[in-house]
């Protein structure tokens, strides 16, 4: 486990991403819906696109929903691109616990192919899942947002990205 808040001096070669949980998502949890489909060829395209632009690290707060996916394409086009890292950025130790078991499955399965786990704090805490976005944000150059306007987590990570001076890359749903 590493317990880091310190800003990267990698930064400009990193890439955070945010987006919304199955909720919030018009497919749900139906990752066979075509809507589902093209977001996640899209965030294949994106994940290309900033790769060629010199990105080298990509962190993902490992959230369902959005984040698994990203964290998903990545793994996979780390397949090819062995120069890149991926980190799961983690809220508290037990983010998890109370997910059905096909999602802790997934969840492991994921961190397992992650080179890097941070954690913002060991206990669950009011502020952690905003303060592990803050360092994703922090700690990146570039937000990869799956994001609509609506308000919640991403919107405020967006908010905070566009004050920190980030590049946005904005995905409708």
């Amino acid at each position: 486990m590493v317990l880091l808040m310190k800003l990267s001096s990698s930064r400009g070669t990193s890439c955070c991403f945010s987006g919304y949980r199955p909720e919030k998502l018009p497919w749900g949890q139906n990752e066979n819906d075509e809507r589902c489909l093209r977001l996640k060829e899209k965030l294949d395209d994106v994940i290309s696109a900033v790769y060629i632009s010199g990105i080298r690290h990509f962190i993902c707060g490992m959230a369902l929903g959005s984040d698994m996916y990203f964290c998903e394409a990545v793994a996979l086009f780390k397949e090819d691109h062995d120069d890149i890292t991926l980190e799961a950025a983690l809220p508290c130790e037990d983010q998890a616990a109370k997910w059905s078991e096909r999602q802790r499955n997934r969840y492991f399965r994921l961190i397992q192919l992650c080179d890097t786990e941070t954690y913002v704090s060991r206990k669950y805490t009011p502020d952690c899942m905003m303060r592990r976005n803050m360092y994703m944000v922090d700690h990146s150059s570039i937000l990869i947002a799956v994001y609509d306007g609506r308000f919640g987590g991403t919107m405020h990570t967006v908010g905070y990205a566009e004050a920190s001076g980030l590049e946005i890359i904005q995905i409708k749903p």
